[in-house]
């Protein structure tokens, strides 16, 4: 009878061990619902993940990334997938297509390495486009190595993306090509904190937004999708044409951090590339 009350005692012990385990252990992030382009805009990148769900190369690279999870299926049958191979032979030049307006001021923003890129979140709502009248609001900015867009054939050294959305829920991303040349003091201050582990955010002091961009704002413009899981589509791509420059030491100091975090080009098919050149 002793004995079997030490085996009775032995196995509601296990049995509640195992129950405080399962409840103390990190749940998955990925949720089962309908991922709309809204919540895309505000977590693309945003997850800090210990283990990757997705990557860039091997079984989770982005040639399966529409295997990985029912809600990643746009990533390998989408029709508008980005980025894109801009070919100045297919650029057509738009009648109504009124250049980007881009209202950045100084604003705090926060910095963290989400295992995916480096990522950067604009703490105040007064930063947005104007995109054909409508106002989009700026949620966060990161960057690929090398670029994601290629021009005619070739990728950049880097390419910055500003992830905005508007009231409705729409998606717009302002891509600009990174190239090797003189030293941007303009990223000075995030450079000087990038995380080199996965990390939590961390708060920045305020930088100036509007200094992160080029002067001349004239753009190319097509509609695709989100470049990482779940590649949402429907989302307004505005490619810079003037690109930026940084040093080949700052390259060099992300490159460190992500020797490859972007996705192949994708097809173009019908889709159009418009400019606002006249």
């Amino acid at each position: 009878m002793k004995k079997n009350w030490k085996v009775c005692l032995s196995s509601v012990f296990s049995i509640f061990l195992v129950v405080w385990i399962t409840g103390c252990t990190p749940q998955s992030t990925t949720s089962s619902t309908t991922n709309t382009s809204a919540l895309a805009a505000d977590n693309v990148h945003a997850v800090v993940q210990e283990s990757p769900h997705w990557s860039y190369e091997g079984n989770e690279g982005p040639e399966h990334w529409g295997e990985l999870e029912k809600n990643f299926a746009a990533c390998g049958n989408g029709q508008e997938q980005s980025p894109v191979n801009i070919e100045y032979t297919r650029l057509e030049a738009s009648q109504t297509q009124q250049p980007i307006q881009v209202h950045y001021t100084n604003t705090k923003v926060s910095i963290l390495n989400n295992g995916h890129t480096v990522q950067i979140n604009a703490a105040s709502p007064s930063n947005y486009i104007v995109l054909d009248g409508t106002k989009f609001t700026l949620k966060q900015f990161h960057f690929h190595h090398p670029s994601e867009h290629q021009i005619d054939g070739k990728n950049a050294d880097m390419e910055l993306h500003f992830v905005h959305q508007s009231d409705n829920g729409s998606t717009a991303v302002l891509g600009v090509l990174i190239q090797n040349g003189n030293e941007n003091k303009a990223f000075s201050r995030i450079w000087s904190k990038l995380p080199t582990d996965v990390s939590k955010e961390a708060a920045l002091e305020e930088i100036n937004l509007a200094a992160l961009l080029p002067k001349d704002l004239h753009s190319i413009r097509y509609s695709g999708s989100l470049t990482t899981p779940p590649c949402t589509e429907h989302v307004n791509w505005i490619v810079l044409e003037q690109p930026i420059e940084m040093s080949a030491d700052q390259i060099s100091r992300f490159a460190t951090l992500f020797p490859n975090n972007h996705r192949p080009v994708q097809q173009l098919g019908t889709r159009k590339l418009t400019t606002d050149h006249q």
